[in-house]
């Protein structure tokens, strides 16, 4: 009836979107179900993750889920070690103890998903980025418990997907405060990123309301550094 109906229609593009968007969202429920279904796989492989352990159970199934949706074709996957509370997770400015209990959290599974995804052979093709928005300050917050937010010098992490391993760029001063080497702007690691998706980020500039916009705001350049 859709296809009917855009017949009768042939230019009128926003009710093709409208029908591709309903055709799309019939794909996900048809097929999310068994995506996200971890009932068949191997005790093995639940244990790489850590799934059923108290510490690690919870973030362990969100990155099995991850290596399924990549398995599926999933072109972009999000997986957030986080939660609803005033203070969430790695935002500790009052209670640095509470980071251990984090990365014992995180470790495993985050292991876990590269061992998967490695020994199927879609690490390859599969670019995973580990971060967030910010780091953390080297001096001391709330009377020594916590570390402030700290935009001048943080470390993420890629794997797979076309960029060296085992290898580390840049540095920051002896304090761990500022970048002082290969210093890398988050539009930089947005326009690698893309590089390695095969999208130039220059092309994807375009002008509104008097200036050029682009997803990495008419800045960045491709670290080839970090390339392999």
């Amino acid at each position: 009836m859709n296809q009917e109906q855009l017949k009768s229609k042939p230019q009128e593009y926003e009710l093709d979107a409208l029908i591709n968007s309903y055709e799309l969202a019939w794909r996900m429920q048809n097929n999310a179900p068994n995506t996200l279904d971890l009932s068949g796989e191997s005790k093995s492989t639940l244990e790489m993750y850590g799934i059923d352990k108290k510490e690690t159970d919870n973030f362990g199934r969100q990155c099995l889920m991850g290596r399924r949706l990549a398995e599926a074709g999933v072109r972009y996957i999000q997986i957030n070690y986080t939660d609803n509370s005033n203070n969430p997770a790695w935002d500790q400015h009052s209670n640095m103890p509470k980071h251990k209990e984090h990365a014992i959290a995180s470790d495993k599974p985050v292991a876990g998903l590269l061992q998967d995804l490695k020994q199927r052979g879609l690490l390859e093709d599969t670019l995973v980025w580990w971060g967030g928005e910010f780091g953390r300050t080297p001096y001391s917050q709330s009377n020594g418990t916590g570390r402030d937010h700290n935009s001048d010098g943080f470390t993420v992490w890629l794997a797979g997907g076309g960029v060296k391993a085992g290898f580390s760029y840049g540095e920051t001063d002896e304090f761990g405060h500022r970048a002082v080497d290969g210093k890398i702007h988050m539009h930089d690691l947005h326009a690698t990123i893309l590089h390695q998706l095969g999208l130039d980020h220059e092309r994807l500039t375009y002008p509104f309301d008097g200036r050029d916009y682009r997803l990495t705001d008419v800045a960045g350049r491709v670290v080839d550094e970090i390339i392999a």
